[in-house]
């Protein structure tokens, strides 16, 4: 987890490393949390991607509130996310 300022663009980024179980388990979350695209667009950006087990998640925004609204409402969902795998269980190939 990291917050920094780009210095090409002086927007503030927020970077998030989720891991999980199974490379399976990240590419569920991946699924289940890209839908949610973020209202302000121009103003903050979202981008998700999986490299083996683990949910990366990079924000870059203008203001530090539009941040930390974005962020806390996608650790919301995240939690949610793996409750529901963890009360389901692992996921299973059909």
């Amino acid at each position: 987890m990291a917050t920094e300022t780009n210095q090409e663009t002086g927007k503030l980024e927020f970077i998030l490393d989720v891991p999980f179980p199974s490379s399976r388990e990240a590419t569920v979350a991946l699924r289940s949390l890209s839908p949610d695209r973020e209202p302000r667009r121009g103003v903050i950006s979202k981008r998700l991607s999986v490299s083996g087990s683990t949910l990366s998640v990079r924000w870059s925004a203008d203001e530090a509130r539009i941040l930390r609204v974005s962020v806390n409402s996608f650790l919301d969902h995240l939690s949610l996310v793996v409750e529901t795998m963890e009360l389901f269980g692992p996921p299973v190939d059909l």
